[in-house]
């Protein structure tokens, strides 16, 4: 019999995550300190994280150790299962064989709990009462929220503004578990003030968001600041669900021939990826294939280079691919990808060409998601439906071609909450925009002067 899902048992699950930065050709470029321009220090970022995460953002331990505490809590969806696309094969007539690593059976619906309950943990390990933080499409807020609620803090999460309004099931989902969720830019902070005196109809960005949330946590004692995507330890947080991939597809009697996934802050893709890049610089044939949308083009179109993680300049300098920090993007219903810079990691294995970006307009994404949700019964959300494009492309390459590759997607969660957007595709309402290469030149003009 064809096994469609590939299972592992409770006792499979990996019990330590996995760091990259040890096997990186290169070292990855440091943090800067925003008014010294000096490497940060973890005095530097001890206002923002509790230690315990400065220690894993700047480990070179191979493995880190899940703690008990956090495995317990996985344990409620993971291991996640790898599922074989039989029927999208089908439809597609491709010789290609195509598995999806499925984050959407988390009770958040997508792959953020994995780092949102870690985060949760340190930080009460440590003391910390409240975590504050930011959210676009909603899956980190809504996560973020659960991971608080389990280990009793105080949440508050400013949510991206056009986010807040096209997606408001997240936000009710985010108060069910015990969460404050505010539209951002807010008036509950001076970065966002100084935002709406400047254009009151400001729709939001992930970067304003960051600067409110991190703005919230500095001035108060009993707060950390929390991100859901973009730094080291986040992306490692991640890293179970390639390395539980890779133990299936084992299983299967399979190697990927390619990795596709979505990129927005980067901790998604890079979580199933990160663990198979020990196989690629030791000549495994593999290619890594990053998908973002052309409205927040980061990789594709933005320079390699140091600037700030939010627009009012709290955060440190980060190397990464960026449009700028005070670029604002259009509303485009994949929320979640839109930040203007991309995860340090992540940046710098593009640029050394170990891993490839491609960015995608709107329309043919949700054609794609609509094709695999018929084929395959799962409605994906808008972000990871950019790699279904990209994947079903390639299929119907192997088609053409005759190649058996096998391809393994990266299917970040579900489309549950997305329906008005699914809404607008199916009325025919959908707009594609390319973000144009002149306001990509002015947000880039506002670079940080080393």
């Amino acid at each position: 019999m064809e096994k469609t899902k590939i299972i592992l048992e409770e006792e499979e699950m990996p019990t330590s995550w996995y760091n990259v930065l040890p096997d990186l050709p290169l070292p990855l470029p440091p943090a800067l300190h925003p008014a010294t321009g000096k490497p940060v220090t973890p005095a530097d970022l001890a206002p923002i994280f509790p230690m315990g995460l400065i220690e894993q953002e700047m480990s070179h331990q191979h493995y880190i150790e899940i703690p008990e505490e956090v495995q317990s809590i996985y344990r409620m969806w993971r291991p996640t299962p790898l599922h074989r696309a039989y029927r999208l094969e089908k439809a597609l007539d491709t010789p290609a064989k195509i598995f999806y690593k499925y984050e959407g059976v988390s009770p958040a619906g997508s792959h953020k709990p994995n780092t949102a309950i870690a985060q949760a943990y340190y930080n009460k390990k440590e003391g910390i009462k409240r975590m504050a933080t930011e959210t676009g499409a909603g899956q980190w807020g809504s996560a973020l929220a659960m991971g608080c609620n389990f280990f009793g803090i105080e949440c508050k999460v400013y949510m991206v503004k056009v986010s807040y309004f096209q997606k408001p099931y997240r936000r009710i989902l985010m108060e069910t578990w015990g969460a404050k969720c505010v539209p951002s830019p807010s008036e509950d902070t001076q970065s966002g003030r100084n935002i709406l005196a400047q254009d009151p109809d400001c729709p939001g960005s992930l970067g304003i968001a960051i600067s409110e949330a991190v703005e919230d946590a500095v001035n108060r004692d009993d707060t950390k600041y929390s991100l859901g995507s973009v730094l080291n330890h986040v992306l490692l947080h991640q890293t179970i669900v390639g390395q539980e991939a890779k133990k299936q597809l084992e299983k299967a009697d399979s190697f990927p021939d390619m990795i596709v996934g979505c990129i927005g802050g980067g901790s998604n893709f890079a979580g199933v990826f990160l663990p198979f890049i020990p196989d690629k610089l030791k000549g495994r044939k593999l290619r890594i294939i990053c998908v973002e949308p052309e409205a927040c083009p980061t990789v594709t179109k933005g320079p390699y280079t140091y600037d700030h993680g939010d627009v009012a300049g709290l955060t440190p300098l980060l190397k990464m691919y960026t449009l700028g920090h005070t670029f604002v993007p259009p509303p485009v219903h994949a929320g979640g990808l839109r930040y203007h810079g991309m995860a340090p990691i992540v940046s710098h294995l593009a640029n050394l060409g170990v891993i490839e970006a491609v960015a995608l307009p709107q329309t043919p994404v949700f054609e794609a998601a609509v094709r695999f949700a018929r084929a395959e019964g799962i409605v994906p959300a808008p972000e990871p439906a950019h790699a279904i494009k990209v994947v079903i492309d390639e299929a119907l390459a192997c088609r053409e071609s005759g190649e058996k590759k096998t391809i393994l997607l990266a299917l970040s969660g579900h489309g549950h909450f997305d329906l008005a957007a699914y809404d607008a595709y199916l009325g025919g309402k959908l707009e594609d925009y390319a973000y144009p290469q002149e306001k990509v030149a002015e947000a880039l003009a506002q670079l940080p002067k080393l």
